[in-house]
């Protein structure tokens, strides 16, 4: 008997992938063959469960800008890499990123649910850095030899991807290791494809011994929807501590109100503000920075405003230092 393709992977399945689809269903109808790539080296992808909180007909909706390539990206800035936090320097196993003090990260996927347009990862040869079966032991031999490791981050591409025993599978590895206090996922699933947050896969997390984080990201108030919050829900009932971490975009979510009504809303949805990215220089993205300067000022209107639990710490990420730099 053939097993049912779960719902999560329908949706995947069933997303847009093509430009002149997407802007169809979005009754979008105005917009200038030059201004959009039609074939991008970094393609289109994005659930319709997302394009359904965009407001149709219009193109300039925080959502749509996330995800719709457009010719700016073909444009060569100064100071944009392909690795421009340095992941490729960092790397002393296959898929292993070893930048910082007690915490390693493992590339568990290059797969994505959607390709947010502004992505530091955008151009990463994943194709190079697949865990096969042989890597992965690698990988956790690695862990395990690294004494002063106490946390491992799972990321991608992204790893709720993973279906439910592969998953599960590595974290008990890694659950396995006696220094290892915390398990950390970095994941948009939440946001973007909330029915991958099945009740099957909060019970077996459930089950974890070691402490469970899950970092978040979300940009804007108008991806958290009501299927979002049911997901977080689901999360928080496995005792899953649910954390934020957005990348302030030009257009998108630059503005005092845009912020505040982020990480308000974030809070009702059981989520606390983490972290609140400046752009990270890759290729292809410079359309969307805001310059530290900016970020600054919006985020001094920010404190005057919201509490201090729901103001996220502003951030950059340099390659080649050995933490995260705040930025008073």
């Amino acid at each position: 008997m053939l097993q049912k393709t779960p719902k999560w992977q329908q949706e995947i399945a069933e997303g847009f992938n093509n430009i002149a689809e997407i802007c169809e269903y979005l009754n979008i109808i105005q917009i200038s063959s030059e201004s959009i790539d039609p074939q991008p080296d970094f393609p289109l992808r994005v659930p319709r469960n997302f394009v359904d909180r965009m407001k149709k007909g219009d193109l300039n909706d925080p959502l749509l800008k996330q995800i719709l390539p457009i010719q700016s990206e073909l444009l060569k800035t100064p100071g944009y890499t392909h690795d421009p936090v340095g992941d490729l320097e960092s790397m002393p196993e296959t898929g292993v990123i070893h930048k910082y003090f007690g915490r390693v990260l493992l590339i568990t996927t290059g797969s994505c649910a959607i390709n947010c347009r502004y992505c530091f990862r955008r151009n990463f040869p994943y194709n190079d850095f697949q865990l096969s079966t042989k890597k992965q032991l690698a990988a956790i031999n690695y862990i395990a030899t690294q004494q002063d490791i106490s946390e491992v981050i799972l990321s991608g591409g992204d790893p709720l991807l993973l279906n439910d025993q592969k998953l599960l599978s590595l974290i008990h590895k890694i659950e396995a290791i006696p220094h290892i206090k915390r398990i950390r996922i970095h994941s948009r699933i939440p946001i973007v494809l909330p029915s991958r947050i099945t009740t099957e896969l909060c019970e077996s997390l459930s089950k974890i011994k070691k402490d469970l984080i899950m970092v978040v990201h979300s940009n804007h108030e108008n991806e958290l929807n009501s299927q979002v919050k049911h997901a977080c829900e689901n999360l928080k009932s496995a005792n899953i501590t649910l954390l934020n971490q957005a990348v302030i975009l030009k257009g998108v979510n630059n503005t005092v109100v845009q912020l505040c009504n982020l990480h308000e809303k974030l809070f009702t949805f059981s989520i606390m503000p983490y972290y609140l990215h400046l752009l990270d220089k890759a290729s292809g993205t410079a359309h969307f920075e805001v310059n530290q300067a900016e970020a600054i000022h919006l985020m001094d209107q920010v404190k005057r405003k919201l509490p201090g639990y729901l103001v996220p710490k502003l951030v950059r990420e340099q390659a080649g230092v050995a933490n995260k730099i705040i930025i008073a």
